[in-house]
């Protein structure tokens, strides 16, 4: 447990802030490992002999780092930093040493990367006192690739499955060393009171157009998009509330007024519930809503409810769980009647997020809607499937249909366990008839995805323009400048994350949206020692994390924003490697005419737009232009007759 923690570079869960304890003891200039591994070969001798290191004392090392507080830890943090860097043996460990501290350990075992490895793992071997059944390894050599990639598909899906649900390893695994990777891992770790799910995603639409053709024929909420921060509620039967961050970080103390609140929002009959809502500056007065940036101006910690000037309101979207039983596989429209039905509404405190359900007929009233959210300080709108159904084949990781939950109903925690369904050779999961439809469509649930971005929530925001898309894409090198901006980063090089490997793709080369107030910040932030004498978030040395062909760049950027970026279209590129293998085996692809919009504040670089992403936008293009050819052919031949 130990090794899969240090290895994703984290001690602790995002909902339990022990890794923020050592950030604030992390050299920020330069590549610090670098720097302890030339100190290390250059130490001759030390005053005590060295203690052999091992992964589990490193842990607890680090674990008292984070959680030692009052007077004088300061000194007990860097006595125990000390021990650690003294009893490391040559460069190398003092190398990870210190970039575990910083936490760049830059080996590319991101989420993705443990999870896969952790299902392949408990697939081949298992402790002497368990006797969970295992795949024997020469029976796999003998598979076919396709195949061989059902069988690690399947683990990996119910791995991250789990783990989206309850990510926490101290529990995953523990739980796979008893029973291995079975579907019971599902209920074994599954949601849990106070420990955050990772909150499903809507998907890009450029406009209402594009909306109204995904969802054709199908029953769909149309719902308002505050600007404000996501928030996840979990309420238990004794009132105790912890609400979690679109990141799953705890913000619990930062609004106590909703603390206070929450407990007093259910109806009779209601004792726990986990609820899924956008929290807005609001004018307590009137029900105004202010912009995102007025809650940054609020305490993010030890606030005292006397004290708050900016007041909010919880507008709620989803129910995930009711009195101990999971909600996730039941379909939107149940989820939210019981939402609605079950939670007494506080005005400008507490309500629903204002929603209109349509069809892909309805297109004025949508239209009508959305003019809506927009004069009311919205971003935009989101839109999901109100029903599963029937004929539309299922991907990944999907439970069987669940049977309507009848409000009057007892809830209770259901003794039936989800199934999987079995993936074909191009990943559409088929069972009994439905795997006879064979359509490359994606699947459109109700049910609640956690950690997935599926086309059966789409956003329409008021800034996309049907004439270009926009990607968010992390910078990752940059070139000095030409005349007047010799002094900056001109051009910056994007890329994409991989997902499945961790390593990062470029794509571009940006060098169009920059302001002269942005690139001098931008340089002070990358500073390769120009600025204050000692480099800052760069790398002198191509990094083993980044895939690139051109030309080798004057500095690394260490990955870390997210930047939104415009293009005209996606082009197939011998030195770009975004998505190569996706949609050539040769060839990557890039962007024309980037400009940078934005930096995007709100995301991690774990947020980026993907690789598998990119490929997708590619293919509609493809197909676009495939459709414009086949019209202007019709009507040339048409006119020919004429």
């Amino acid at each position: 447990m130990f090794q899969v923690w240090l290895a994703t570079n984290s001690i602790s869960p995002a909902y339990i802030s022990l890794d923020r304890s050592l950030k604030a003891i992390c050299d920020k200039y330069g590549d610090a490992g670098d720097v302890a591994f030339e100190a290390k070969k250059k130490q001759s001798f030390t005053f005590r002999k060295p203690k052999p290191l091992s992964i589990k004392g490193v842990y607890q090392s680090l674990v008292k780092i984070a959680t030692t507080q009052g007077q004088g830890s300061n000194e007990v943090k860097q006595r125990i930093v000390d021990r650690l860097l003294q009893d490391a043996r040559g460069g190398e460990e003092s190398r990870f040493i210190v970039r575990t501290l910083c936490q760049r350990l830059r080996i590319g075992a991101v989420k993705t990367t443990m999870l896969v490895a952790l299902s392949r793992a408990f697939l081949l071997s298992r402790p002497g006192e368990a006797d969970f059944p295992l795949q024997s390894a020469p029976e796999l050599s003998k598979l076919k690739r396709e195949e061989l990639a059902e069988v690690w598909g399947k683990a990996e899906e119910i791995v991250k499955a789990c783990f989206a649900r309850h990510p926490n390893y101290n529990d995953l695994i523990p739980v796979l060393l008893q029973i291995g990777v079975t579907e019971e891992l599902l209920v074994c770790c599954g949601l849990t009171l106070h420990i955050p799910l990772r909150p499903m995603l809507g998907s890009i639409t450029r406009d209402l157009s594009e909306m109204l053709t995904k969802l054709q024929g199908r029953d769909f909420a149309c719902e308002f998009k505050y600007d404000g921060q996501r928030a996840q509620v979990h309420c238990d039967e004794k009132a105790n509330v912890s609400i979690f961050s679109r990141h799953l970080d705890l913000v619990t103390d930062k609004y106590p007024d909703l603390v206070e609140l929450v407990p007093k929002i259910r109806s009779e009959g209601v004792s726990s519930f986990i609820m899924d809502g956008e929290l807005v500056a609001v004018d307590r007065g009137t029900g105004e809503l202010k912009k995102y940036q007025a809650l940054t101006n609020r305490a993010r910690k030890d606030v005292d409810i006397g004290s708050i000037t900016i007041d909010v309101c919880l507008f709620s979207f989803d129910l995930m769980y009711l009195n101990g039983q999971p909600l996730l596989d039941r379909p939107f429209r149940e989820r939210r009647k019981l939402l609605r039905t079950l939670f007494t509404e506080v005005p400008h405190h507490f309500t629903w997020v204002k929603s209109l359900d349509a069809t892909s007929v309805d297109s004025e009233a949508v239209l009508d809607f959305f003019k809506s959210a927009i004069e009311s300080k919205c971003e935009g709108i989101m839109v999901k499937i109100l029903d599963n159904l029937r004929d539309v084949p299922y991907a990944d990781y999907a439970p069987e249909q669940p049977q309507p939950l009848k409000l009057s109903e007892k809830l209770s925690t259901p003794n039936s366990k989800p199934k999987l369904k079995q993936k074909s050779k191009n990943g559409t999961a088929v069972s009994g008839e439905e795997g006879k439809i064979k359509s490359r469509r994606k699947p459109l649930l109700a049910t609640y995805e956690p950690d997935k971005r599926l086309d059966s929530w789409l956003k329409v925001k008021k800034d996309y323009n049907s004439s270009f898309d926009t990607l968010d894409l992390i910078p990752i090198a940059g070139w000095h400048g030409q005349g007047r901006k010799a002094k900056w980063w001109s051009p910056i090089l994007l890329a994409v994350p991989n997902e499945e490997t961790g390593m990062f793709e470029a794509v571009c080369k940006c060098i169009s949206g920059f302001t002269d107030a942005f690139c001098q910040a931008n340089k002070q932030f990358y500073d390769n020692g120009d600025e204050s004498g000692e480099p800052k978030n760069v790398r002198f040395q191509k990094p083993s994390y980044i895939e690139y062909n051109g030309p080798g760049p004057d500095v690394w950027f260490e990955p870390q924003e997210v930047w939104e970026v415009a293009f005209a279209d996606i082009t197939l590129s011998p030195t770009y490697t975004a998505a190569i293998g996706l949609v050539s085996d040769e060839r990557g692809l890039s962007l024309r005419f980037p400009r940078f919009l934005k930096k995007r504040e709100d995301k991690g670089i774990e947020e980026a737009s993907t690789n598998e992403f990119l490929a997708g936008l590619w293919r509609k293009q493809e197909a676009k232009a495939v459709t414009e050819r086949d019209s202007k052919a019709a009507g040339e031949e048409e006119a020919g007759e004429v």
